[in-house]
């Protein structure tokens, strides 16, 4: 059953009532012009990771000790990594102005100080 493209706009903009629904409008609705966009960024994501089985067993314990679920654990470690690299990237912009230096003449200049 093909749709015009106002009632398609239609079904789009409105809220889904069931899961049915709202595959329906994944396959018809275009991400960027629909409240889905946001819908969708806002449920968790299911990945599967295989883990060593030290890790895993690790992960299991410190799981059940601090009463998280290793999902949560995986999470909130990814994050601080994620956080860690913008702080990379902040700081890589901030200082591209900068001169590079060669490692050689780095060297050579340590020496005439008499660092080395």
């Amino acid at each position: 059953m093909a749709l015009s493209a106002a009632a398609l706009r239609r079904k789009c903009d409105a809220p889904p009532q069931n899961r049915d629904a709202i595959r329906r409008i994944k396959l018809n609705c275009d991400v960027k012009a629909s409240w889905r966009h946001n819908w969708e960024m806002s449920t968790p994501k299911r990945a599967t990771v295989y883990f060593d089985p030290e890790v895993h067993k690790a992960l299991r314990l410190r799981a059940a000790t601090n009463d998280q679920s290793i999902s949560d654990m995986v999470n909130a470690a990814v994050k601080v990594s994620l956080a860690e690299d913008a702080a990379d990237l902040a700081a890589f912009e901030k200082r591209k102005r900068e001169k590079s230096v060669s490692f050689d003449s780095f060297v050579q200049g340590m020496k005439r100080r008499g660092v080395i």
